[in-house]
């Protein structure tokens, strides 16, 4: 189930960031291990974390995902392993709703969300934000699970 979608804007914000393109296949296993090596990251150097783990998809092909795993810090963080430093887009016009269910149901949530974005008028750029504000360590309930959707738009001036 899908919340009522919103524009909005974004603002600049430190990151903590895990590139990685890997086969479609893979995405939960790898996630899950990119993000326990991610905060155990941040945790070393003593950093507070600023909002939920998120992934930022540059490309979504049949086979494979080309994403960045990450975490917003209060600061910079120091690049260590495969933890870099990063900063969030830039301030940008996005169309943000929140997906509550099973992770298993995004595909048709990005779908349906997608078709809001188009026929409000709007276009999407490439990319898009998954924003994991509660899952299964919140409970056993997927009923209860939230996804923050974000999806970048092009404003033509």
């Amino acid at each position: 189930m899908l919340d009522t979608p919103r524009i909005s804007s974004t603002e600049p914000r430190p990151v903590a960031v895990i590139r990685l393109t890997i086969p479609r296949a893979e995405i939960q296993t790898v996630l899950r291990l990119a993000m326990g090596e991610l905060l155990a990251a941040i945790a070393e150097q003593g950093i507070d974390t600023d909002g939920p783990l998120f992934s930022h998809h540059f490309a979504m092909h049949p086979d494979t995902f080309d994403f960045e795993v990450g975490i917003f810090t209060t600061i910079f963080v120091e690049d260590v392993g495969r933890v870099r430093r990063g900063e969030s887009s830039a301030s940008s016009t996005v169309a943000k709703t929140t997906y509550r269910g099973p992770y298993e149901g995004l595909g048709a949530a990005w779908s349906e969300f997608d078709r809001w974005v188009a026929a409000a008028g709007h276009t999407s750029a490439a990319d898009l934000w998954e924003f994991y504000i509660s899952g299964p360590e919140s409970g056993p309930d997927p009923t209860k699970w939230r996804t923050d959707l974000l999806r970048p738009l092009i404003v033509v001036a």
